[in-house]
Parts: structure tokens; sequence; C-alpha cells
């Protein structure tokens, strides 16, 4: 578990029934969160935070400086808990993220939070890339309906064919109470 961290992505106000964006079961995905984050800090595993930030307050959703681009209070770091700021869908690009892995040795990652077809799938897929191991708490994050060409496609259909997909490509998909419990081990 030493080289374990757990990384939080975007579990921001505005993904939240009063938000600007509201996703489709983000408080049950943003609890699961919480408890996994809580175990982590139980058991000594790491947690970096990941917020995402438009550069410009007009944005449709997570404008700089607003409160809905605040990380949410069931996800609120502690203060010695790094928070990577991104203004790209990829947690990796044109931040300092990899470097703060590879600083505290980290060679595994544990990823929950939001959205699962966006910037959960963008940093699990460049994690991997990068060498990664990353297992995603499927239940700790949350998407939204989405449509193409005509056919709407549900949330839950969105997350069951991305959690399929990003499986493939070589994440490990748990659920957050197991991973918590082998934490306690």
């Amino acid at each position: 578990m030493a080289d374990t961290a757990l990384l939080v992505i975007d579990l921001q106000n505005d993904y939240f029934p009063d938000g600007k964006y509201p996703l489709a079961g983000i408080e049950a995905a943003a609890a699961k969160a919480a408890e996994l984050i809580a175990a982590a800090r139980w058991n000594g595993v790491p947690v970096i935070h990941v917020r995402h930030e438009q550069p410009e307050a007009e944005a449709p959703f997570f404008g700089k400086d607003t409160p809905g681009a605040q990380i949410h209070p069931l996800a609120a770091p502690l203060a010695d808990e790094p928070v990577v700021v991104k203004h790209n869908v990829n947690a990796f690009l044109d931040t300092g993220l990899d470097g703060l892995l590879k600083e505290k040795g980290i060679a595994s990652l544990v990823v929950v939070g939001a959205m699962s077809h966006m910037c959960v799938d963008a940093a699990t897929r460049a994690a991997l890339d990068l060498g990664y191991a990353v297992t995603l708490a499927h239940d700790a994050t949350a998407t939204r309906d989405l449509a193409f060409d005509g056919v709407a496609v549900p949330a839950a259909s969105v997350q069951a064919a991305l959690m399929a997909a990003l499986e493939f490509a070589g994440a490990t998909l748990r659920p957050a109470g197991a991973i918590a419990t082998d934490w306690a081990g």
C-alpha cells in the first residue's frame, strides 16, 4: 500500500443537484468516495484531489473563482492533501500530477470522481499509458444522460459502457467498500 494513492477527480459543487451541471447519481457516488477518502486517511494512503477550473467565471460550469468550481464538502481536502488544478479533461495534461505521484513514489492509483465519461475516463487512460496500475472504484463515480445521432443514452448505460471499456483497457474495477476493506487489511 505504500506505493498507492487515492485520486479524487472533480467532485465539485457544480456536479451536485444545486449546481450548474448536475450528474445522475452524484450524491451516492460522492458518499462512496467520501467513505474511501476516510478509509485512505485512516490507513495512511495518500489522498490527492483534482479540481477542474475554467479560465473565465462565465463558463457553463466550473468557472474560475465560482462556488461551483469548489470541491464539494463530502470530498473536501485536508490542509496537507495536495489539490491539482486542471484546465483540461485529462488530469495529467499540463499539470504537475505525474511529477507529484513520482515524487511520492506512487505506482498504483485508486480513482474516484466525476464525470465517468470525461475526466475519470481521461485520467484513467492517461495513468495506464504512464504505467500506473489503476483500480477504479466504479460505484464512486458518476455521469449523466447523453445522446448520439438521435439516440438517448441513459446515465446508467453510459456508466456501464464506460466501466466495461476501462476494464478492457486495463483498469481493475472494484466497489469502494471492497477497496476500503483491503486497506484495513
